[in-house]
Parts: structure tokens; C-alpha cells; sequence
């Protein structure tokens, strides 16, 4: 039987979300730490980096998992993974953080900075020689790396999520839905294998996005900006690694692999913004898609339903549950 004691982290993660954004979004709009909002015509200036909120609450109820384990358990299992995990999600954070403070409409951080950041961001996973080096593929079976994975695996893992995860992005609520149901369904996964230490983790962040996602959906009063993007991502990539089950948390990346090349066809430089219309729907910006927000104007156009910013990130969530749900179908021999 799970110890109802378990909630209080996932709690304290929500209401401390609830509780700090409405400072954070104050105290964002009198620094000038706000950003237009590219779907709407005409919209006021919207809070930034509010991802920033969701991080210390999230690290928040990791901290009182520690505790728990250490005061209540009397134990120091997966002590130091916990720790690692957190500092990699922190580190994360922090990179995204200063890419904000440049500014992506400026360019931000260089793509050879933020990959050779994230790599050093990946360091305490690979410094503990998180999860286990033999890997099953398919065709090939289990296939065992040895140092490759924590070496060349671990940071490639981290850099990838991070870096795609920020491609699907945009809209109002949409990454933070998309992390939320991404680590629900990971999270799941984790509590089925035997890893409910790590899938308690993991409902810690989907608790802080849920009461991220009440300031953040349409219309918003704060962007998660890359603070955000950096730090759920790593987590996505961190799970597998640790609770080893990559091969259906990659299942479960289809719409990000998708994305990725969807946006290589626009050199990674066509923004995935829709092209806002004074009735409130959204037009194809290009001539061609380069997106799955893109795909999802183009589609609802055909289909002879109005685009609009909301039914577009409805369309994109419902592609990443139908993605998680026949994930589940397609592993269930390997969850237990």
C-alpha cells in the first residue's frame, strides 16, 4: 500500500507554484523581463521565464522525498541518483535561464555554447555512472555499451531532450502540457518497472506544471520560457536513464522526432508561429510546414475548422497521448 504521507511532496510542488508565480509575474513585469505574444494580433506584454517557479518547487518536493527517505525510512537508497537528478534539472535550468536573459529574438545563446553547457550539465549523471549500460534494441537484443554509455550515451541523451523539447514550443500552454503528459506517462512507466521512488519524481514536476498551466494556457500571463524547456526536458531524458526503459521513452518522443524534422527542412531557423487573423484564428505563416503546429493549421484548414491557438495545442496533446497510449500497448511485455 502506497503511504498517503507520498502526497505532500506532490503537493507542496503544486502550491508552491500557485503561491510564487503571482510575485514572479509581478516582479517580471518590473524588471522588463517580458515578451510579446506571437499568435495575437494585438496582445500586451506577457511575464517571462516563468519556468523558473516551477523548477524551485519542483526541487522543492524533491528535497522532501530526501528527507522522507532519510528521516522517516532510515535509508539512503537511490540517495545520491535523486541528488544527481536534481542537479542536472537544476543546471539545466540555469542554462535556459541565461539563454532568456539573451534573448531568443537576439539569437540567445549560440547552438555551440548551449551544446557544450548541456554536456557540462550532464556531468553528474555521468560522474555516478547512472542507469546500466546494457541496452535492449531492437533486432539486435540487449546490447552492452560499457563506458560508452555513461560517456558519450548519457550526454548525447541529455542534450537531445533539452534541445528538442524546445522545438515544440510557441503556443500558449503547449510545452507545459506537453511535459506534463511526457512525464505522466514516464512516470507511469517508472511505477510499473519497480522505480516508484523515481515515479514519485516525476509527479512532482507534472504537479508544478499542472499549476504552471493555470497561468500559462490561453490566454497567458506568463511564458516558461527555455528555464523551463531546458530543465523538463533533461528530466524527460533522466528517467529512462536511471530506471532504465529508454526504448519506450524514445516511443514516447515520436512527435519531438517528428518536429526535429519538420524544422530541419527550414534549416532550424522557420519560427512555428501561426500567422494571427483579426477574428482570433491562425493562418499558415509559410508556404510550407515546419512544424507540428504548422501540420495541426494546415489539417484544421482542410478540415474546414477554424485554427485557432487553443485547438492547436489541443491537436498537439492528443498526438502525444495517442503516442503514450500505443507506447503502453506496444511495451506492456517489459513493464512488469
Amino acid at each position: 500500500m502506497i503511504d498517503p504521507i507520498l502526497l505532500i511532496p506532490i503537493l507542496l510542488s503544486m502550491v508552491s507554484v500557485f503561491l510564487l508565480m503571482p510575485f514572479w509575474i509581478r516582479k517580471a513585469h518590473q524588471i522588463g523581463l517580458i515578451w510579446g505574444d506571437m499568435n495575437k494580433i494585438a496582445s500586451k506584454k506577457v511575464a517571462g521565464s516563468g519556468g523558473i517557479i516551477v523548477n524551485l518547487s519542483f526541487i522543492l518536493g524533491v528535497l522532501l522525498i530526501v528527507a522522507y527517505r532519510v528521516f522517516i525510512l532510515e535509508t539512503n537508497t537511490f540517495l545520491i541518483e535523486t541528488l544527481a537528478l536534481a542537479l542536472v534539472v537544476i543546471l539545466s535550468g540555469s542554462i535556459g535561464f541565461i539563454d532568456d536573459l539573451f534573448g531568443w529574438h537576439r539569437g540567445g545563446l549560440s547552438r555551440k555554447s548551449r551544446l557544450i553547457l548541456m554536456i557540462f550539465a550532464s556531468i553528474p549523471l555521468i560522474v555516478i555512472n547512472a542507469g546500466k549500460s546494457v541496452v535492449n534494441l531492437p533486432i539486435l537484443g540487449s546490447v552492452s555499451f560499457g563506458l560508452i554509455y555513461p560517456l558519450l550515451i548519457i550526454p548525447l541523451a541529455i542534450v537531445g531532450a533539452t534541445t528538442t523539447f524546445n522545438f515544440l514550443a510557441g503556443f500558449n500552454g503547449l510545452e507545459a502540457g506537453q511535459g506534463a503528459l511526457l512525464l505522466s506517462g514516464l512516470s507511469l512507466v517508472a511505477f510499473m518497472t519497480g522505480n516508484s521512488w523515481l515515479a514519485l519524481i516525476g509527479l512532482c514536476c507534472v504537479a508544478a506544471l499542472l499549476a504552471f498551466m493555470f497561468f500559462n494556457v490561453y490566454p497567458a500571463s506568463v511564458f516558461p520560457g527555455d528555464v523551463l524547456t531546458y530543465s523538463v526536458g533533461s528530466l524527460i531524458a533522466i528517467m529512462p536513464i536511471i530506471g532504465n526503459f529508454e526504448r519506450i521513452a524514445v516511443f514516447f518522443f515520436i512527435p519531438y522526432v517528428i518536429e526535429v524534422f519538420m524544422k530541419a527542412r527550414g534549416k532550424l531557423v522557420k519560427q512555428s508561429f501561426g500567422l494571427p487573423q483579426k477574428d482570433g484564428s491562425l493562418k499558415l505563416r509559410y508556404e510550407k510546414l515546419y512544424g507540428l503546429e504548422h501540420l495541426s493549421i494546415y489539417l484544421m484548414e482542410k478540415l474546414q475548422i477554424k485554427p485557432t491557438e487553443r485547438k492547436v495545442v489541443y491537436s498537439i496533446w492528443l498526438l502525444q497521448i495517442i503516442v503514450i497510449l500505443v507506447g503502453l500497448v506496444i511495451f506492456q511485455d517489459s513493464l512488469g
